[in-house]
């Protein structure tokens, strides 16, 4: 006969005769004392008078079980009713006990009932292939009391923790609210979240937040928006090391550091660039990013359409040109504003003589005009540039 449910869940106890229970009865009586005292001694948990709520909850704990155990036994049915056994979880959670120590009750209560079940007369006169059925049932029903016990407190933790990441959302919230929030609001939250408020911070924009500010003291992190935010202490030289090991591979930008009143600059910052970074545009290998090294790109990245306008201003020009051409007279721009004006280190950029790159700026004069000779035209030339879209560069010539 199978004894293997439709849920997949084994019920050895309908393997032992159903007399088992009956003749187990009377000889297990103050048993539950015996596995009371065994749990009090064995685990420093629950080494307290077994007075008021917690003395009642325990003796009713286990007298349940011992009596539902015997009940079971010669019988085909599940485990139905663990609500007391989920809610003697909840509770040892919110009594602050551990899961381990909990899980140990049900280990110590297991040996000292088979220790008495072991010792009884009906055992002794029973069959070996009987013994082993009973020792199986018994192991099991604690097995699946225990699971129900460890879900209740694994409730009770899911719940608490989701509490807390919500309040310490509604922290990163408020840190990168525009305007910013009064900073009275954000030593409030920061005390929901169970946050210190640093000196300074920093934000940290990237993907999956709370976990790597999970893997950062003193950081609280929130998924919100189209990237995660983690914000953390300014870090110095150690701590710098400490994010890189908590990213764990995954990149991010890193916001400059402010006072937490100004933590929204840093949220800001550090999320415009993050765009940019995904995009491609901006350190696309780099596992960390300094915002701050970015500000003309986020500068010319920040209005599309002005930045188009600019280019076509800027560089308009060349498309007189065939494409060829127009390639290498950007190529020949771009070193001749990255050195200076110096003709000799602008040859030297593009690996040709002298008296070539004077050529093509002689070209480029006549086709840009006044363009080259004027400071803000040179930096519109700079900037246009940089844009996306530039043509490749064209190969050196020989």
């Amino acid at each position: 006969m199978s004894t293997t449910s439709p849920d997949g869940l084994d019920r050895p106890w309908a393997r032992v005769p159903a007399w088992v229970a009956e003749r187990l009865r009377p000889e297990l009586e103050g048993a539950s004392e015996e596995i009371i005292a065994a749990v009090r001694a064995e685990v420093p948990d629950f080494a307290r008078p077994m007075t008021g709520r917690f003395g009642m909850r325990i003796t009713e704990g286990v007298t349940v079980a011992l009596n539902q155990f015997l009940d079971l036994l010669g019988r085909d049915q599940p485990l139905d009713d663990v609500r007391i056994y989920r809610s003697l979880g909840q509770l040892e959670h919110g009594e602050g006990r551990t899961l381990a120590a909990l899980q140990a009750t049900y280990q110590v209560s297991s040996r000292t009932l088979w220790r008495r079940l072991a010792a009884s007369e009906t055992a002794s006169a029973l069959p070996p292939e009987v013994i082993f059925r009973l020792a199986e049932a018994l192991f099991t029903y604690i097995e699946q009391v225990s699971a129900a016990s460890a879900e209740g407190w694994l409730a009770e933790e899911a719940s608490r923790v989701g509490s807390v990441q919500a309040r310490r959302n509604a922290l990163v919230e408020v840190l990168a609210r525009r305007p910013p929030a009064p900073f009275a609001e954000i030593e409030a939250a920061a005390v929901q979240a169970g946050w210190h408020l640093p000196p300074r911070v920093v934000a940290l924009a990237l993907e999956e937040a709370v976990a790597v500010a999970g893997r950062l003291p003193g950081a609280v992190g929130a998924d919100l928006g189209p990237c995660g935010i983690v914000v953390v202490a300014a870090p110095d030289e150690a701590g710098m090391e400490r994010i890189t090991v908590g990213l764990r591979g995954r990149s991010a930008v890193l916001g400059p550091a402010v006072e937490p009143a100004e933590a929204h600059r840093s949220i800001a910052r550090a999320s415009a660039v993050w765009a940019l970074h995904r995009a491609g545009v901006v350190e696309p290998d780099a596992q960390i990013v300094h915002a701050e090294e970015h500000l003309l790109d986020l500068l010319v990245h920040s209005e599309p359409e002005v930045a188009d306008d600019l280019r076509e201003r800027a560089l308009g020009k060349l498309r007189e040109l065939p494409a060829g051409a127009a390639a290498r007279a950007e190529e020949t721009l771009r070193a001749w504003l990255d050195a200076h004006g110096d003709v000799t280190a602008t040859a030297g950029l593009l690996h040709v003589h002298p008296q070539t790159v004077r050529y093509r700026l002689a070209g480029l004069r006549d086709l840009l005009g006044e363009v080259m000779d004027d400071p803000v035209r040179r930096l519109e030339l700079a900037l246009a540039l940089r844009f996306p879209g530039s043509p490749a560069p064209a190969a050196p010539e020989p």
